[in-house]
């Protein structure tokens, strides 16, 4: 799924009422959670509110042979983090580290919850492996990550 950076994807933008999002997507799959809510799509999308406007925007990493994030071209999610941030700086992407990972003045964000191994993704790797997953992809603009 491409994101839009600073705006969302194609399915929901920064912006967007609630009511609006929800003639497309439907309910969300855990109703009753106001500020937060979480759709039934591939890959999986977060919706952050403020009151029943969406803030922010984010995609879950689908594991393998699920769709992924991209943008420009650039597959995000479910790849290394090092490789990832690599290919977006080719292209004129400037990373700052964040919190778990990168945020990008064009309005997204990478992150890794370290919920995955790099076993996940090479075979080859030890235990100890350090090497991070993108596990999901946060949009919203510029100055919600960057102040």
């Amino acid at each position: 799924m491409e994101i839009l950076p600073g705006r969302g994807v194609a399915m929901v933008r920064v912006g967007e009422t609630r009511a609006e999002v929800e003639a497309r997507l439907g309910p969300p799959a855990h109703p009753g959670i106001p500020a937060r809510s979480v759709y039934d799509t591939e890959p999986s999308l977060v919706v952050d509110y403020d009151g029943d406007v969406v803030e922010l925007v984010e995609l879950g990493c689908s594991g393998d042979g699920g769709e992924q994030a991209t943008v420009d071209g650039v597959q995000l999610t479910y790849r290394f983090m090092d490789e990832v941030v690599a290919e977006l700086t080719e292209l004129g992407h400037r990373p700052e580290p964040c919190d778990s990972g990168y945020a990008f003045r064009a309005g997204f964000t990478i992150f890794s919850t370290g919920s995955r191994h790099a076993a996940d993704l090479d075979p080859l790797a030890t235990p100890d492996d350090p090497r991070e997953i993108v596990e999901g992809v946060g949009i919203a603009p510029a100055a919600f990550w960057l102040g």
